[in-house]
C-alpha cells in the first residue's frame, strides 16, 4: 500500500514559554500571529529573536505559537554547528540533557541552560489518516522521495492524535539533501 504525505520544510525556529516571552518582549506581551501553520492551532509569529551560542549567533529567528510550557529551540545541524552548539537529535519536548543558548529580544535576554535540539524528523497524521496509512502513534517508519536526488529517510517518528494533520516535517538540511521542496509528496514505508 502506498500512502503519500506532503512535506513542510522546517527552518530554524523556537517555541517559548510565557515567562521567557515576557522577558524577551516585555511584561504581559502576547504573540502576534502572522501565518497559520498546517498543524491545527499553530502559527508563525511576527516576533523574532537572536539565538546566541559560543561561536556565533543567528539573527531574526522566528517564534512559533502558541506559547508552550517550556522554551525549545529547533535548529538544523548546520545552524547548530555555526553557533557552536552540540544540539542532539530529539523528539520535540524531550529536552533533558540538551545544551542551552542565549536568546536576545528587544526587551531583554534569556539564558537557557537547556532546550536546543535538532528535531527528529517526523510525520503528523490525524487518527483517521494514521489508520489509512496503516501506522500508529510513536511508530518509526521510513519516507521515500522520488526525483533527481531521490532518497529514503529512515527513523521517522509518527505523531498521530487530535491536533495533528497530514504533513511531514523535515529540516532545511534534510530537504536540501534530497532536493525536496515544500508540498512535495513523500511515501510512508513501513518495515
Amino acid at each position: 500500500m502506498s500512502y503519500k504525505v506532503p512535506v513542510g520544510l522546517s527552518n530554524k525556529h523556537l517555541h517559548v514559554c510565557q515567562a521567557d516571552l515576557e522577558t524577551l518582549f516585555g511584561k504581559g506581551y502576547q504573540l502576534t500571529p502572522a501565518k497559520d501553520l498546517v498543524q491545527p492551532g499553530q502559527y508563525a509569529c511576527e516576533e523574532k529573536v537572536e539565538i546566541v551560542g559560543p561561536k556565533g549567533s543567528l539573527k531574526g529567528v522566528r517564534i512559533l505559537g502558541p506559547c508552550r510550557p517550556e522554551t525549545q529551540v529547533e535548529l538544523a545541524m548546520t545552524d547548530a554547528r555555526a553557533i557552536g552548539v552540540a544540539a542532539p537529535v530529539r523528539e520535540s519536548g524531550k529536552l533533558e540533557g540538551t545544551p542551552g543558548v542565549k536568546l536576545v529580544g528587544p526587551a531583554g535576554t534569556v539564558e537557557l541552560d537547556h532546550g536546543a535540539i535538532v528535531a527528529l524528523r517526523h510525520v503528523h497524521l490525524s487518527p483517521e489518516q494514521a489508520k489509512e496509512a496503516g501506522v500508529k502513534d510513536k511508530q518509526m517508519v521510513s519516507l521515500r522521495f522520488e526525483g533527481e536526488r531521490g532518497l529514503t529517510f529512515d527513523n521517522v517518528l509518527v505523531r498521530s492524535g487530535e491536533g495533528h494533520f497530514l504533513e511531514i516535517h523535515l529540516d532545511t538540511d534534510e530537504g536540501n539533501a534530497g532536493g525536496i521542496s515544500n508540498g512535495q509528496l513523500g511515501e510512508i514505508v513501513v518495515k
